[in-house]
């Protein structure tokens, strides 16, 4: 996804979408004198000084024509010549916000991330602040791995999306933040169901507790809290916790019935002699109060 145009390149005026397939053509047509005088004379155009001589709009077009040609490392490089030696020109603000584009599009997130945060440092205001925001989300959101991991950047990316959804609502990359935004909350929550999975499989029944009890107040909008109630049901069945088990069990039936899960924890309590109902006085009976019976005091 790029941001939106607004300046003029090559001939062509720019606003909204970039539209790669009917600028290339005048683009490189533009670039040819460049190009062929690098290509004749052997000119290493990333020798120390050799842009000195080209046009701000100039070194744009050459990082536009590598981004064409999918090297957008090389494109990177020449955005950020554009902000070395033109730093208060319209095209080192452009420029700027195409480096981290084309930092993000070569996989390099720290850099794509540094130069995402240099434009909303200099350029808070600007249209293209909410773009720079929503690529310093994605530097994070791209590097999540597999559930196994480390869940750091997990977290770092939940903040930045919520940057982009709380200080941009209208626009247009709000709604993809919302969409990346629970995608990641429920990262979250798959973590800590597996490490709740690890305690409960070797007996370690409040240890897993406290993962799954996580889930449960934490994370209760995601598709993990329905196995999330059924695991409470077994790890507070085999600590002989019934009162705990039975609350779980109603939370459960209430509110996802129609699942797999309420279904083994119903043969699991009903197995027992016990009901699925509210009881007692602990943590999961007070949920199904305030939840349920709407009963906050």
């Amino acid at each position: 996804m790029l941001p939106s145009k607004r300046v003029k390149s090559g001939g062509v005026v720019m606003s909204g979408r970039y539209n790669w397939a009917s600028a290339r053509a005048g683009l490189a047509a533009a670039l040819l004198g460049l190009v062929l005088t690098a290509g004749c004379s052997n000119f290493d155009t990333r020798q120390e000084g050799a842009l000195d001589a080209y046009t701000a709009e100039e070194i744009y077009q050459r990082g536009e024509f590598e981004l064409s040609r999918n090297k957008a490392d090389d494109a990177a490089y020449y955005f950020g010549e554009i902000e070395r030696l033109y730093p208060y020109s319209e095209w080192a603000k452009r420029a700027l916000i195409m480096q981290a584009f084309s930092y993000h599009r070569d996989r390099d997130y720290p850099n794509s991330r540094a130069a995402a945060q240099r434009y909303l440092d200099f350029y808070p205001v600007e249209v293209d602040a909410a773009y720079a925001q929503y690529l310093l989300a994605l530097s994070y959101y791209d590097q999540i791995d597999e559930i196994g991991r480390d869940q750091g950047l997990t977290f770092q990316a939940l903040q930045a999306l919520r940057a982009v959804i709380e200080r941009y609502p209208d626009s247009e990359y709000a709604r993809s933040a919302i969409l990346k935004f629970d995608l990641a909350f429920d990262h979250l929550a798959a973590k800590e169901m597996e490490i709740g999975r690890y305690y409960l499989k070797r007996g370690h029944y409040t240890a897993a507790i406290n993962r799954f009890r996580v889930v449960v107040e934490d994370f209760q909008t995601t598709s993990h809290t329905p196995e999330a109630l059924h695991r409470l049901v077994e790890s507070y069945l085999s600590l002989g916790l019934t009162a705990e088990a039975q609350s779980a069990g109603a939370i459960l039936g209430h509110n996802f019935q129609s699942t797999e899960w309420y279904q083994d924890s119903y043969a699991l309590l009903t197995g027992q002699g016990l009901e699925l109902r509210e009881t007692g006085d602990n943590w999961l009976a007070s949920i199904y109060r305030q939840v349920i019976r709407g009963e906050w005091l």
